[in-house]
Parts: structure tokens; sequence; C-alpha cells
């Protein structure tokens, strides 16, 4: 796992302050944080958990419940609590167009007051991107990843394919693997997100960042030649046997699960992954994994090496908060926290400055 996940970094070139507030004799006060880890064995899971204990030391006076449902699910319930006034005090959500809604509809709470304690100079470079409406900002990013593509190298060589730098190359390998009857590309449609991730680093390769961007903003339109091309390419992959043939049938676990026993050639999700291909939880594969950026598309005006990714999972604040100063507070702790412990434990990369020993990682 240490090798994958430096390997990432170092793809990355992310640059990685633990910060600790004393708090004086206050009113008691409840807050409502809802999340979407569920499982223990998870990670970010496993890392909440330590980092609500700490904050529950830092401050006694302030309690706080906890709520969490599984990714898909949460989608739908923080939308219909917003929408209904029932949103809680701190939440998780996903910068950028997701918490878009929520901010036109003057949902969230304005970070902006409070990050003038140093908070700012804590994130790395462009950690507020995705957070931030119209010059203010409006949810407090832990999180660095990026779209990796993920190669089982054993399969490769037992095969002589050669590991893709360019789309063609990777066309190629899928006819090869599909040839072979083995899956070149898992990925769990049941999910609905993973797929997009395939349309979205493909029109970062046709449009580029900027024009996607541009284009989520609502400043440019999707109709245009660049992203007809991305569709275009995602069709040319489908129709070459890419991925699972049951992929519309398992969902984004049991697709990586799949990948980690060893049944596909090649699996492109969030960096995240690394944090499970371990010897405990992917034996088949541990040691045998390249770690790659999704392959260029020559001929296009888009980024050939750009990333699908960014600081994007992060805690906003309900405008209706009876405490905003606490879930304020609250929400910039669990979210440096977050990104302290969770590279610890390898549930991600930080959209923090963090300090850690990387001979423990």
């Amino acid at each position: 796992m240490k090798k994958v996940r430096l390997s990432i970094i170092a793809l990355l070139v992310v640059m990685l302050a633990v910060t600790s507030v004393s708090v004086g004799a206050a009113p008691k006060v409840t807050l409502k944080f809802w999340h979407l880890w569920t499982t223990p064995a998870e990670a970010n899971k496993v890392a909440i958990d330590q980092v609500l204990a700490k904050f529950s030391k830092a401050y006694p006076n302030i309690k706080v419940e906890v709520d969490a449902v599984e990714n898909e699910t949460y989608k739908t319930k923080i939308k219909t609590a917003i929408a209904a006034n029932e949103a809680p005090d701190v939440f998780f959500t996903w910068g950028g167009g997701f918490t878009q809604p929520f901010v036109d509809a003057g949902k969230l709470l304005d970070l902006t007051p409070y990050l003038k304690d140093g908070t700012r100079n804590r994130l790395i470079g462009g950690a507020l991107q995705n957070q931030t409406y119209n010059g203010k900002v409006y949810s407090m990013p832990f999180s660095v990843w990026a779209g990796i593509l993920f190669c089982n190298k054993e399969l490769f060589d037992k095969y002589n394919v050669k590991i893709p730098d360019t789309f063609n190359q990777m066309i190629a390998a899928v006819k090869v693997f599909r040839a072979k009857g083995v899956t070149p590309i898992e990925v769990g449609e049941k999910d609905r997100w993973p797929g997009m991730f395939y349309l979205n680093i493909l029109a970062i390769r046709t449009a580029g960042s900027k024009l996607c961007n541009d284009a989520l903003a609502k400043k440019a339109s999707f109709n245009q030649p660049a992203f007809v091309q991305s569709v275009a390419l995602l069709d040319q992959m489908v129709k070459a046997g890419a991925f699972d043939n049951g992929c519309l049938g398992i969902t984004r676990d049991e697709s990586e699960a799949n990948f980690r026993m060893g049944k596909a050639a090649m699996y492109y999700n969030g960096s995240w992954v690394s944090g499970s291909l371990n010897e405990k939880e992917a034996p088949a594969v541990v040691g045998k994994i390249v770690v790659k950026n999704f392959p260029t598309v020559t001929g296009r005006k888009g980024e050939p090496n750009g990333f699908l990714g960014g600081a994007v999972d992060a805690f906003a604040v309900s405008a209706d908060t009876k405490y905003p100063k606490e879930a304020a507070t609250l929400a910039k702790f669990i979210a440096e926290q977050q990104a302290t412990i969770g590279y610890q434990v390898g549930a991600l990369l930080p959209a923090w400055k963090v300090k850690a020993d990387e001979s423990k990682l």
C-alpha cells in the first residue's frame, strides 16, 4: 500500500499543520453532523471516529449528534433535508456542482468570516477553489483526490500487453484482454457515478478543464464539438468491450473487490483506492499494481496530461443553524483533522498542510 500511495503522491506532486484551539467556559450546545461513512473498517470511518473523539475533548461544551448513511442514500437524504429546511448543522458535501444549488438557494452559511484566524494558510494551494462561489467560501475541504488508472502489471505481462500511455494503446489492450477472456476494465455502474469518471476525464482530454468548468458553471455550453468528441471516445471504449459485462449490476465497492482479486486488468477510480491495495485486503494484487494517469488523446484541443479530481470532498454548515460560530468551528476542526488522521490511516491525500511520519504510512 505504501508504495502505491507514494507513487500517487509523486504523480500529483501534492504539497503536504495541525492546529489546536482551547476554549474557556462556554454554554452547552448540541450540533447535528451528517456524513456517509458507514462501514467500520472503512479508512474514512476509522478517521472520522477519531476526529470526533478529539473534538469532544477539545470542546467539551459542544455535543455532536452523528448520523451516517451510505453514499447514494446520502445524496438523496441531504438534498431532501435541505429542501425541507431540516438540514443538520454541519454535513458532508461535494464542492462544485453538487453544492452550487444549495448556495444559490441561500441554504449554506458563508464561512469566509470564520477563516480570518489563519485557516487559509494551513490549506494547500487551490484547496478552496471548488468551495468558493462568487468570492465566498461555503465549505471546508479535507481531501485531494485524482482519478488514477490502476493497472495489474501481472496480467499485462502475462499477455504481453503494453500498459497504455495513449488512448489508442488502451483500446488495443482492451481488445487483447477481451480476446483472452479477461475483463479489461472494471467499473461498478450500479452506483452511476463511477461511469461518469470516464466521460469527465475524456472531456478534459478533448475540451480542457477550463471549458469543462465553464460549462458546469453555465458559462459555456456542453453542445459543442469538444464535448461531442468525448462522448464518441467513450462510445468507442464501450464498443471495444472495455468494461465488465455485468458492470450495470454491480456497485463501485463490488467492482473494486473484483479488481483487488485480480479479475480485471485495469481500474480507473479515485486515488483513495490505494488505501485498500494492501496485503490484508488485496493479497492477490499487492505489489503488482502500476498507477498511471488516464491515457492521452492525440489530436484534440484539451489537456493531454490533465487530471480529473481536486479538493472536492468537504464539510458545509447550514444557514439555519442556531449556533453558527460553533458549527463553523466544528466544520473547520473536522476538516483539518480528517485530513490529518485520514492521511495517516491511508484514507486520503490531504487538502491541508499536514505533518506526518512518512515511514509509518
